[in-house]
């Protein structure tokens, strides 16, 4: 084995036991924390793919600002046991069913998949210059509209946070 497959194998049980702790553990904080190794995880995978800018991105937007915005929410929400619901016995088996067919889905997906050696692959898969080019070649037009969503998105924020000025009457 070539330390590509160990450094790989390496990465995906670390990602798939700090996933398994993210929904295993009854502390909201600890799996919080089980999210962001989960994360630096897949950003592993993304620099064995010779995807380095999805790594960063990855790091950045993910195991930065929304993990700190999610640890935030929780601790302004103060979880505890006496203020969280109890699950019922139909939820929970909703639950299992629900895991049990995606993981019939990802079996059926990894039973059709084709693997390439890696000698066969090309050098320039994850750069940023392939990235923009199919970014604003084949997907311009979706590009554009979510920029437009996020401009539309950012003005109703401004307009919802900002106060209203009350007049006062003592001054002219």
């Amino acid at each position: 084995m070539s330390i590509y497959e160990i450094l790989f194998w390496f990465l995906t049980i670390m990602a798939i036991s700090s996933a398994l702790g993210v929904i295993l553990s009854r502390n909201p904080i600890t799996s919080v924390l089980f999210l962001i190794v989960t994360f630096f995880a897949i950003s592993g995978h993304y620099i064995l793919l010779n995807a380095q800018f999805l790594a960063i991105v990855n790091i950045i937007v993910y195991a930065g600002a929304i993990m700190v915005l999610f640890l935030f929410v929780i601790m302004l929400m103060n979880l505890n046991a006496d203020v969280e619901p109890q699950k019922g016995r139909l939820l929970q088996l909703a639950g299992v069913i629900a895991g049990g067919v995606l993981f019939l889905v990802i079996l059926a997906a990894l039973k059709s998949a084709t693997v390439l050696p890696l000698e066969k692959t090309s050098s320039d898969i994850g750069l940023i210059k392939n990235l923009g080019r199919v970014l604003f070649t084949q997907f311009v037009l979706p590009f554009e509209i979510s920029s437009v969503l996020f401009l539309s998105a950012m003005i109703g924020a401004i307009v919802i946070g900002k106060k209203e000025e009350t007049k006062n009457p003592l001054t002219p």
